[in-house]
């Protein structure tokens, strides 16, 4: 379901897809492209995204999906290190973005989502447009293009799509690391259907045919394409938001699927708690903002906090939560509805095999995990140990009952003047379930002991001032009173602490992090 210019929902049937990604295969053939060939998408979330990345693979290409809001010398380095012959942009703004650089590139075919005055554009950017001019379409024209090279050869996308192998590319996504430029995964058909197939085996049957979700993550995320292609599988029924209508969408449409980063499930727990003090209050209010219909909630990317699961959990919706990296697909791990651990990210799929190196780090290996990193061998030798395992870069444990916990990152881990390995998330995540602190941040990397920068919540310090009958205070960061109540919680996180682990000194930030 798509929104409508007089927000009204318009549908769009999966017939009406087949057809149109068929079109835009069929052109995209015409245009050359075929096995290896890259092809990116540049747009935010909306099915016309869907399309073009569907008709891309259709094709026999290989996807690369750019974040919307990428420009200069980032947006330059992902398009010209993949060697992308075709782009699709949603927007004026973007293509001026890509214009800018237009002399790094080797686009050969240029696509708009939206109508755009490509001659405006290419003037505001300096580029003559007679030089993109036969290289650029409406995505309406490119559709009937190829329409009508389907109606002269019907069986082109179908005989295209029977020539595709499990081990050709599918996916070339960029992510960043700690240091430089982004790296290109590369992700072959194999690795997406086996890591695919594990996420229905594991989930699928907590999702009917004809459930609603509600789509807002970002599709140049592997999290946001892979909600999209999970509907298509399992036929629930999807509705394009984004991310500043999503929770108002939840509210209005009662969706039974929606998927997220935690931030939106903080900012519903929030909400809820902010109406009363009583438990059912909340609880129901709860249920109300997310439509009372909730069956299959999903949160990834970043850790959640425990007391918000709990505190959904109480309100009788579950949140499921999971643990991978791009590189793998991207699940490696999974709390599973009827087995689960809050305090960890679940239970390795079942086509995944996961352990822990002498130090820690976790190891994954399975057919879910990429071959490398496009034009990088040095960092892809660098992902592997000897063994061929795939080193996550991550810190774990596992528990008594087979559940992997998060501890840390490796390359995050502090080493104190005396010589003590330290990783800071270890001590962090200590604080996460403060009311008063929003995140930690411990310092300390060839220093004698730790350090803390620390965010607060706001509207918490203001309610602790006023009950301590501080009514206008003219401000909570630089009140005495805040600075002990959290000179107060480091004294007990350190309590817990190892000496040269507790945090010895710290500073309140001056604004939100």
């Amino acid at each position: 379901m798509v929104r409508r210019a007089d927000r009204t929902w318009k549908p769009v049937t999966w017939g009406e897809m087949a057809d149109r990604i068929a079109y835009i295969a069929a052109f995209l053939i015409d245009r050359g492209l075929d096995r290896d060939i890259k092809s990116a998408v540049m747009s935010s979330t909306r099915v016309d995204w869907g399309l073009a990345g569907l008709g891309i693979l259709a094709a026999r290409g290989v996807l690369v999906p750019v974040y919307p809001g990428l420009a200069g010398e980032s947006l330059a380095h992902i398009l010209s290190h993949s060697d992308a012959q075709v782009l699709f942009v949603e927007h004026a703004q973007q293509l001026e973005a890509v214009l800018q650089v237009w002399d790094k590139l080797a686009i050969d075919t240029l696509v708009t989502i939206e109508p755009v005055d490509v001659r405006g554009s290419a003037r505001r950017a300096g580029v003559d447009v007679d030089r993109i001019a036969d290289r650029c379409f409406s995505l309406q024209q490119a559709e009937a293009i190829g329409a009508e090279s389907l109606r002269r050869k019907p069986s082109l996308v179908e005989q295209r799509l029977g020539s595709i192998r499990l081990d050709d590319v599918s996916l070339l996504v960029y992510t960043s690391g700690t240091t430089g430029m982004p790296k290109g995964v590369l992700l072959t058909h194999r690795n997406l259907g086996i890591n695919g197939g594990d996420w229905i085996q594991v989930n699928g049957t907590l999702l009917n045919e004809g459930d609603l979700d509600i789509l807002w993550l970002p599709m140049s995320h592997i999290f946001g394409w892979g909600q999209f292609c999970l509907g298509n599988q399992l036929g629930f029924i999807t509705y394009f938001s984004t991310p500043a209508e999503a929770l108002t969408d939840m509210t209005e449409l009662s969706p039974q699927v929606f998927m997220s980063v935690p931030a939106y499930w903080e900012k519903l727990a929030q909400m809820a708690r902010s109406v009363a003090d009583d438990e059912q209050r909340q609880w129901a209010e709860l249920r109300r903002l997310t439509g009372g219909r909730l069956s299959f909630c999903l949160s990834g990317g970043a850790g959640l906090g425990l007391e918000v699961k709990e505190f959904f959990r109480a309100a009788g919706i579950m949140i499921i939560e999971g643990y991978g990296l791009t590189e793998c697909s991207p699940t490696l791990t999974m709390n599973r509805i009827d087995d689960y651990d809050f305090e960890s990210v679940g239970k390795p799929f079942p086509r995944v095999r996961v352990k822990l190196a002498p130090d820690g780090e976790i190891l994954a290996k399975g057919d879910n995990c990429f071959s490398g990193y496009y034009k990088d061998e040095a960092a892809t030798a660098a992902m592997f140990d000897a063994e061929g395992w795939l080193k996550t870069g991550d810190l774990g444990s596992f528990n008594h009952r087979g559940f992997l916990r998060i501890i840390g990152r490796k390359k995050e881990i502090l080493v104190t003047a005396g010589g003590k390995n330290v990783p800071p998330q270890n001590i962090e995540l200590r604080f996460r379930n403060d009311p008063l602190i929003s995140q930690v941040v411990v310092y300390g990397d060839g220093k004698r002991y730790l350090t803390a920068l620390v965010d607060i919540h706001e509207e918490a310090a203001l309610a602790l001032l006023q009950g301590a009958g501080e009514s206008d205070p003219p401000s909570v960061r630089d009140h005495a009173l805040i600075h002990r109540a959290i000179a107060e919680r480091i004294e007990l996180v350190n309590a817990g602490l190892a000496s040269f682990e507790t945090i010895k000194a710290f500073a309140i930030a001056t604004a939100p992090l």
